[in-house]
């Protein structure tokens, strides 16, 4: 099973929209038509799928939503799949999908992150297809700032297409736009300095390896399960080893330490040559930082640990391909994460 990349997307293409797990609520819709044009704008034709309503957790039963997922995947006239965003229980579906027609199926871009890393990381580890990490729909209106990139660039992009992605040096403080009654916001709000921090010690970095990797608070669900088994992955797919990553979302220093734990006892960083850890917003403990967390939990992989990229769920975004090969460096006055897709 080699990696299997998605057909670039050309204009005309489709791209298909649905809610694996959380929908769009009324008063948020403005703010997803603003999203839907800028795809359109694109020159893609934007299929809306059933599974949207927002008044719940979950946009429909998990039946209904695993249907509509497996028939956007496998129907060869949609080119990407796009979650307006994530969500909380989007695992319900794992068990409804039909793996090996996703294996048999031309592969198909699956964009986002968040609770949506519940479905691309499996996707790639068990089916070799590609998927994306990164810019959910409802982000997409906003202007990328200068060294990163789009989903849209991405989909878009040839077969092994490489391309570089730095930091911008800035990052938005704790907080969110207000959708609701500014659905046409595109500047993000990029108010304190953000720089990449190497955790494990100090000195220049430069790591490779194929990327894999997603949000800590959804992927622990799945350790030492099928669903999620890294080491056959690294094993079958990675002998140069494997590029981490992993982002906490909103759960305590406490809790994503454990998760961490857990994670590594479960084989997940068996292969690892670096590990890469988003920027959080995520609350410290008392005696427990968010960056100690990680420390605590992976030190003893004695590999590189580089902390407070743009690949989680604070802004700016770095969309990050899970299957691509990678390459990272770290040093004083450059810091790159270099993919390349083949």
């Amino acid at each position: 099973m080699a990696i299997r990349y998605p057909s670039p997307l050309r204009p005309g293409d489709r791209v298909g929209v649905t809610s694996p797990s959380s929908g769009v609520a009324k008063e948020l819709r403005a703010r997803l038509e603003v999203a839907v044009r800028d795809v359109r704008d694109r020159g893609y034709e934007v299929v809306i799928g059933r599974c949207m309503d927002g008044s719940g957790h979950v946009s429909a039963p998990a039946a209904d939503r695993a249907a509509e997922l497996m028939a956007m995947l496998t129907d060869p006239g949609i080119k990407a799949v796009v979650p307006p965003w994530g969500g909380e229980t989007a695992i319900d579906l794992l068990p409804l999908l039909d793996w090996d027609r996703l294996r048999a199926a031309e592969p198909t871009w699956l964009v986002g992150f968040s609770d949506t890393a519940t479905l691309i990381t499996p996707l790639t580890l068990l089916t070799g297809t590609a998927t994306i990490h990164g810019n959910n729909l409802m982000d997409t209106p906003y202007r990328v700032p200068d060294g990163l990139c789009s989903w849209l660039d991405i989909v878009a992009a040839p077969p092994g297409h490489r391309f570089a992605q730095h930091p911008p040096g800035r990052r938005r403080s704790p907080g969110f736009d207000d959708f609701a009654t500014f659905p046409d916001v595109r500047e993000y709000t990029l108010d304190a300095a953000g720089t990449w921090t190497r955790l494990d010690g100090s000195g220049a970095v430069e790591a490779e390896g194929r990327l894999i990797g997603g949000c800590i608070e959804m992927l622990c669900n799945l350790a030492g399960t099928t669903y999620l088994d890294v080491s056959a992955f690294a094993r079958d797919e990675a002998p140069e080893g494997l590029l981490v990553y992993v982002e906490a979302a909103d759960n305590d220093a406490f809790t994503i330490c454990r998760n961490l734990h857990g994670m590594r006892l479960a084989g997940f960083f068996d292969r690892a040559n670096a590990v890469l850890v988003a920027r959080t917003d995520a609350p410290d403990n008392r005696s427990l930082s968010q960056h100690e967390a990680v420390l605590d939990a992976l030190g003893s992989l004695d590999v590189p640990i580089i902390a407070d990229v743009e690949c989680g769920h604070v802004p700016p975004y770095m969309p990050i391909v899970n299957g691509a090969y990678g390459r990272i460096v770290h040093a004083p006055g450059r810091s790159e994460l270099t993919q390349t897709l083949g």
